[in-house]
């Protein structure tokens, strides 16, 4: 007797570590009922990468007041071995702000992709979007020094990591049992 005529769904399936029933040619795919908690997950994960995509937007409005204070500063270098050329800090602005999209960008994508995953129930994905989290807070204290739209992101991300390990959702997530031969 087959999975599909005892009647056990996709999920209870899937708790059991085997794949769901193949979808035919013209069958309709299974409705999933995805937790409150992880689709309001899937969502702060989706804000958070919009909030790293603000931080260096948010830069780039204030551009010239850093090319100004940099400048201010180099002016008042006491040592002229250590001043730098003008367009030099012009060029090294621009070239942070670049970079700062680029890694914003990147984060954002994978927040959604991972995200994505996770709402599909996949547990490896939970995971992945954990170790992101912990790298986000980390470089946002230690290498950004705090930058405010880090700080943000961050604790959205935290909040959404909350409600992915929620207890009520733990079934959501199964863990899959693997037996030797």
């Amino acid at each position: 007797m087959s999975d599909s005529e005892t009647g056990e769904t996709d999920d209870e399936r899937r708790k059991r570590g085997r794949a769901p029933d193949p979808i035919l040619p013209g069958q309709e795919p299974p409705k999933r009922v995805v937790p409150t908690p992880v689709t309001l997950s899937f969502w702060l994960w989706i804000a958070t990468g919009l909030t790293l995509i603000a931080g260096p937007a948010w830069l780039q409005i204030g551009r010239q007041q850093v090319i100004d204070e940099y400048s201010r500063q180099n002016a008042v270098q006491p040592d002229p071995a250590l001043k730098v050329d003008p367009a030099r800090i012009v060029e090294g602005v621009d070239v942070l702000i670049r970079n700062l999209f680029v890694g914003a960008i990147t984060f954002a994508l994978l927040f959604g992709l991972f995200a994505y995953k996770a709402r599909e129930g996949t547990r490896s994905a939970r995971s992945v979007l954990t170790g992101l989290a912990i790298f986000l807070a980390l470089v946002g204290v230690f290498l950004l020094g705090g930058a405010l739209f880090v700080v943000i992101a961050t604790l959205i991300a935290a909040i959404a990591l909350i409600l992915m390990y929620l207890p009520s959702v733990a079934d959501y997530f199964p863990k899959v049992g693997r037996k030797l031969p």
